[in-house]
């Protein structure tokens, strides 16, 4: 009986210390897409750049405008506050760890924060300018002028996810510090990771094309590659 109410407070203890961490994550991210309200407008010019502008874009509603802004802030929030997000879930896992192990965790920290932000930058400076023109310059007859929502919720979608998958190694450590990858294994099954990068290439890339898929299958692989070094390492 002692023993199980001792199981029930530890359980109770890790529910509370997960409740506060996700509470402060989500004050990160409230606080981040004010911060994100604050300076849409540039944040908006600045994303709007691949397009030529936000002259080259046009607003059909009334509410329209206001409620891009909202939504901008909110993605570019969630964008901004990510390290912040992912410091917080290293803190919920710290106590579980020993001291070698928080060691690591410390050391691959700003990795994850680089690969993110790489992602992020990926996507701004490779894809978007490659997608962006193939998608409007279908149909060159036909004057075309995309419209703000969909055009922000475009590129700041790929834009987030790209990050993410900028990500796997470290996803790849944690899966192989708990022993359900190795290294060996990520090594012999690259063909069938080749296979799910295409997949997963052709999912995110807008565009479908050879050339654009091959800009976002790229990095990954090469990350793949880094994520057999880090299984290796663990």
């Amino acid at each position: 009986m002692a023993r199980e109410n001792e199981l029930k407070m530890s359980f109770l203890s890790h529910l509370d210390d997960l409740r506060k961490h996700l509470f402060k994550a989500i004050v990160g991210i409230a606080a981040f897409s004010m911060v994100s309200f604050i300076i849409a407008e540039p944040v908006l010019e600045i994303i709007s750049k691949p397009i030529g502008g936000l002259q080259n874009l046009q607003s059909i509603g009334v509410t329209e405008n206001f409620t891009i802004i909202m939504k901008v802030s909110f993605l570019s929030g969630f964008i901004f506050s990510f390290p912040y997000t992912l410091f917080q879930i290293l803190g919920f896992m710290f106590p579980a760890l020993k001291t070698k192990e928080k060691r690591m965790f410390l050391l691959f920290f700003p990795l994850g924060i680089i690969f993110f932000v790489g992602g992020v930058l990926f996507a701004y400076y490779v894809m978007l300018p490659a997608a962006i023109p193939f998608l409007v310059g279908q149909l060159s007859s036909v004057q075309t002028i995309p419209h703000l929502e969909d055009y922000f919720s475009f590129t700041l979608s790929l834009i987030f996810w790209l990050g993410v998958s900028f990500e796997s190694p470290l996803l790849i450590l944690v899966l192989a510090k708990l022993k359900i990858v190795n290294a060996k294994m990520l090594l012999k099954n690259w063909r069938i990771a080749i296979v799910v990068i295409a997949i997963l290439a052709a999912v995110i890339t807008p565009t479908g094309d050879p050339i654009n898929m091959g800009l976002f299958m790229a990095p990954l692989i090469l990350l793949y590659l880094i994520s057999i070094l880090f299984a290796a390492l663990v």
